[in-house]
């Protein structure tokens, strides 16, 4: 016999059944991904099937369009530039140089002088930021009260724009009444020409990227601590590691791909440094001081393409600068390769 819940039970099932289909029957689930219930041969079946396969390049393709316009035929045209000599104030006359403005370049003591600079400015900013921001990400790593603003307070320097950061440490740097000759001066030691010295106009620069780009690598670093499993770390605090060999012998191997990622991120930066110098300089910032001292490929190639007004010539800097970020993105493939095999 069959109980009145029973009934009603089954009366609500042969309720919901569409009509036309046995009671207890499943409905068809659609959603996307799943064909029209119409024919094969029906309109929103073809519809259907040109959207599947249409969608994807229609939704790639505006990047495409802004990269071909804004990138790629700039790119090209640079390199038909840097075969040519043309002049800033008369673009419609162009004559064919071919390589010569790289031999030119090549034998320029201002280019090696700028790709030097730009190297030592590479290193004395990119080394110490990185190991401030590893040592920062550790910390921020444990748990802190206010760790969310500490993470805020940590993006505000990169936040800021390079006009006002640059501002403020040129009145930092003044020669007369700037805070850091006066700390200087009160432990005993002379103030300093940041301008016109040759390390230290390349130390103030480094010092502007420092600040600016620190937190920002610091964030990156804590997601990948973030990432590490918290069971490598027990491992080691039961092996008897203290917080330091934890540090060193776990924290770091896990983060060798993400250093390398913030190490090559950085290189690129210093390759392409032109803000910092060129606001530090004032006036003449474009020259990189009276003897260029802090003078960067950047500056150079601005110098000669907007002060000169030598456009073939700046058009060969910067397809230099192009090859020279091909070297360093050869690099970063070959040392990724040998990571995972060594992994």
């Amino acid at each position: 016999m069959t109980s009145p819940k029973q009934a009603l039970a089954q009366t609500a099932t042969s309720a919901d059944a569409a009509p036309g289909s046995q009671p207890g029957a499943a409905r068809p689930a659609h959603g996307r991904g799943t064909p029209p219930p119409s024919g094969p041969g029906s309109w929103r079946s073809r519809l259907y099937r040109w959207d599947m396969k249409a969608s994807p390049y229609a939704f790639v393709t505006p990047f495409f369009l802004f990269f071909g316009a804004f990138g790629l035929i700039p790119l090209l045209y640079t390199a038909w530039y840097s075969l040519h000599n043309v002049q800033l104030n008369d673009l419609d006359h162009q004559t064919w140089v071919g390589f010569d403005n790289y031999q030119n370049l090549l034998s320029s003591d201002f280019f090696w002088n700028a790709l030097k600079n730009t190297f030592t400015i590479g290193v004395i900013s990119t080394v110490p930021q990185l190991i401030m921001a590893i040592g920062i990400a550790h910390l921020l790593n444990y748990k802190l009260r206010g760790s969310t603003m500490w993470r805020v307070v940590m993006l505000t320097p990169y936040a800021t724009s390079v006009a006002a950061a640059t501002l403020v440490f040129v009145l930092l740097y003044s020669w007369d009444g700037g805070m850091i000759n006066w700390l200087l001066d009160f432990v005993g030691i002379d103030p300093v020409n940041w301008r016109e010295s040759d390390w230290g106009s390349q130390f103030a620069v480094s010092s502007i990227v420092i600040w600016r780009w620190t937190g920002y690598n610091a964030l990156i670093y804590l997601a990948a601590m973030q990432a590490i499993p918290a069971d490598l770390y027990e491992s080691a605090s039961l092996d008897g590691a203290n917080r330091w060999q934890q540090f060193r012998h776990v924290t770091i191997p896990m983060l060798r791909p993400t250093i390398l990622f913030t190490v090559v991120v950085s290189t690129i930066g210093a390759t392409q440094l032109f803000g910092e110098p060129l606001l530090f300089g004032g006036l003449g910032g474009s020259k990189g001081g009276s003897e260029h001292q802090y003078q960067t490929l950047g500056l150079y190639m601005y110098d000669q393409g907007w002060t000169i007004g030598n456009l073939g010539k700046a058009s060969a800097i910067a397809w230099t600068m192009f090859l020279l970020l091909l070297i360093i993105g050869a690099i970063n493939l070959l040392i990724t390769r040998r990571l995972r095999k060594s992994q």
